[in-house]
């Protein structure tokens, strides 16, 4: 099944995170009626390189003409508009910068693998659950129904102010009426009575005014409340939803929301604004002893005017972290003299201000590297990894006479020198936002505090779902819990900085993070496929995978990463010996090297011992716990599998086909290795290895073609 058919049959909670990240850049319509032809290219690879990106743009654009020219078959007037649309919008916006597409489309995808992993692992740790709390949803509505409520009450004034206006005026005319009667009316009864009316209007104007400006005063109060209570503490919210996002956790929302709560109470402010100036025009025509507009009717713009600046300030926000466009899996680190992406958003969306508005960007001077912090690795670069700054971001908006000055600021960053120092920076973004609620402390690192355990794995079940597509189950941070412990002992549950990402593990020349990272790279790099489809067990120790494998039938095998080499991936099966007696083998973990020459699907399909009686076979029969190797496997394979080729066969130009064979030698009962690591894996590139085992004559027994005897 497409990735794309998976995202369909999500719940409508996920497609709604799915809907988020589709937009003008890239259609939602070009992701469904692609599919497939967008799923089989390589758009990260693209991103890296602008030829390839450039093809692919092309390959995109001839795909588009394809489909419009099948829905003008089909007279589908709609669809052939939205795609002539799109089509011109793609060009005119990638053509100068089709790497910029691949960008796109890749974080797309990504997004897609990190909601569908998300959703297959229900299990939430504690970070996530306090962020979906019930009283986090509560309050939410609370905000949108009071906001609600403050907007309706606004427009109750405003239909005050008009009474008033009407009664003012229809007070006028019947004033000015009596002032231009005879002298012998207006001793009449009939004047007397006028009189008497327009006293009782007066009284009524009075009581109105006070009326009015009583409700305004109440409005302005709740409205005070509730900016400084809980609309500002959703907006943190929001930005602590953000923190966490960064370093991979769930997909935060509810910008939009915020954004909608904003909008109605500006809107509700300056008409309230507008009351108070329609109030003092009616007074400077028409005052008397006693009336309440002079006196309130200053202070009460004060506070409107005060709440209108609040609000603005509040509403200039990050709505995406600073980024570079290469590693949009790792925000928040910045290589100096690279161009990084940043989207601001003013969550106040009046039609005076549908404009662009225009931005400066600052950011504080990086300072000379710290001779303590920097630890080997560093040397010659200017940067360390544990030394944060803030981009600060200004604007200024004008708006019915005000003039606004906004200033918003990104969470710290890690600025970096050399794309080396990426993993370490990395670190230290995730452990301060793990760590910390405060968006602005720049000091952070002079005295980090310690972390939980448990806090700390469900953001490294994160690094595994938004890096590689799918997070760790309960039995791998079990691992991962065992593996952090033993390196010291810790308080409550806590883990420091320097035992994370600065000391070396027990007896290894690495730290606990280079290890974890190192797999990350051997995952996203090598066996993708295989981890997303959950065949890698990964994560577990020696001990714990005998225990697995020792009641299993013979050939049942397992993936794990290697612990004592970066970035390795080995695997261990179980046989039984002639007596009956249980027997593992592993073989020698295989690295980046080895798995560039030949893909590990098919290392696992093609793997060969040579037993005691030099025959060669493939002792892998059944991933654990018991599903046979190909049917795990077998969509994963990149070619046919290897034969020896036979003697008289010739390739191009004369010669013998040849071919990469993994080879493993089991010697007998009475020469069994001492540890798995005696084991090695064996291909023509480290034939001298092989000869050092055996005799020339085995190997050419062991390698004999089947049909060397016709």
């Amino acid at each position: 099944m497409s990735q794309w058919n998976q995202v369909q049959q999500l719940e409508i909670k996920f497609l709604e995170q799915v809907d988020q990240f589709y937009d003008d850049n890239f259609p939602m319509e070009i992701r469904h009626l692609l599919a497939q032809w967008i799923e089989n290219q390589d758009w990260e690879a693209a991103s890296n390189n602008e030829t390839m990106a450039t093809i692919l743009l092309q390959n995109l654009l001839i795909q588009l003409d394809e489909q419009l020219g099948r829905v003008s078959k089909e007279k589908n007037l709609l669809l052939i508009h939205n795609l002539k649309r799109i089509r011109k919008v793609l060009q005119g916006k990638f053509h100068g910068n089709p790497m910029h597409v691949a960008v796109v489309i890749s974080n797309c995808l990504r997004e897609e693998r990190r909601i569908l992993a998300a959703a297959n692992m229900p299990v939430q740790g504690p970070l996530e659950k306090s962020l979906q709390s019930s009283s986090v949803s509560e309050r939410q509505r609370n905000v949108e129904h009071k906001v609600a409520a403050i907007k309706n009450s606004v427009q109750m004034t405003e239909q005050d102010t008009k009474y008033l206006e009407d009664l003012q005026d229809e007070f006028d005319y019947r004033y000015k009426t009596i002032q231009t009667m005879d002298q012998s009316d207006k001793n009449s009864a009939m004047m007397n009575q006028e009189v008497l009316t327009l006293q009782e209007m007066l009284n009524s104007l009075d009581f109105k005014r006070k009326e009015a400006l009583s409700k305004m005063t109440q409005i302005i109060h709740e409205t005070d409340l509730l900016m400084n209570n809980m609309l500002i503490e959703e907006l943190q919210d929001w930005k602590r939803r953000q923190q966490i996002a960064c370093i991979g956790g769930p997909l935060h929302n509810g910008l939009d929301q915020l954004q909608n709560c904003f909008t109605l109470l500006a809107e509700s402010l300056f008409q309230l604004r507008r009351q108070l100036e329609k109030l003092e025009e009616q007074s400077t025509k028409m005052t008397y002893e006693g009336d309440p507009i002079p006196v309130q009717r200053t202070h009460m713009l004060e506070r409107v005017t005060f709440l209108i600046y609040n609000l603005f300030k509040n509403s200039f926000v990050v709505e995406r972290q600073p980024c570079m466009p290469t590693h949009p899996q790792r925000p928040l680190v910045l290589k100096t003299l690279i161009q990084f992406t940043v989207k601001l958003r003013l969550l106040i969306k009046l039609p005076e201000l549908n404009y662009q508005v225009k931005v400066k960007a600052s950011i504080d001077q990086p300072k000379e590297m710290k001779s303590s912090a920097g630890g080997k690795g560093n040397e010659g670069c200017h940067m360390v990894t544990e030394e944060l700054h803030s981009i600060t971001f200004e604007t200024q908006i004008c708006l019915y006479g005000l003039t606004i000055d906004l200033e918003t600021s990104s969470l710290p960053v890690v600025m970096i020198s050399n794309v080396s120092q990426l993993p370490n920076a990395w670190a230290s973004i995730i452990w301060y936002n793990v760590s910390t609620n405060d968006s602005q402390n720049l000091v952070f690192f002079n005295n980090p505090p310690p972390a939980t355990l448990s806090q700390l794995l469900e953001v490294m079940s994160w690094q595994f779902s938004s890096y590689v597509g799918r997070g760790l189950n309960s039995d791998q941070l079990n691992m991962l819990a065992e593996k952090l412990t033993v390196q010291s002992s810790y308080s409550d549950g806590h883990l420091t900085w320097a035992k994370f990402c600065k000391e070396h593990l027990p007896g290894k020349s690495f730290t606990f993070w280079t290890w974890l990272e190192a797999i990350l790279d051997l995952i996203k790099k090598h066996i993708l496929p295989l981890w997303i489809d959950g065949y890698v067990m990964g994560f577990v120790s020696k001990e714990k995978e005998r225990l697995l494998l020792k009641d299993k039938m013979p050939g049942t095998f397992l993936l794990r990463f290697s612990e004592s080499h970066l970035g390795g991936i080995t695997f261990t099966w179980v046989d039984h010996s002639e007596n009956g007696e249980v027997r593992f083998h592993s073989v020698e973990p295989y690295n980046k090297g080895r798995l560039s020459a030949l893909p590990f699907a098919d290392i696992l399909r093609d793997y060969k011992v040579i037993m005691a009686e030099n025959i060669p076979e493939n002792p892998l029969k059944y991933l654990y716990p018991d599903i046979p190797k190909d049917k795990a496997f077998g969509k994963h394979y990149s070619s046919q599998p290897c034969e020896v080729s036979r003697p008289t066969e010739r390739g191009g130009k004369g010669y013998v086909p040849s071919v990469f064979i993994p080879i493993s030698t089991i010697r007998s009962d009475s020469m069994e290795p001492h540890s798995p690591s005696d084991l090695l894996p064996m291909s023509p590139s480290v034939y001298a290895v092989l000869r050092e085992n055996l005799s020339p004559t085995t190997i050419e027994t062991a390698m004999k073609s089947p049909y060397s005897a016709e």
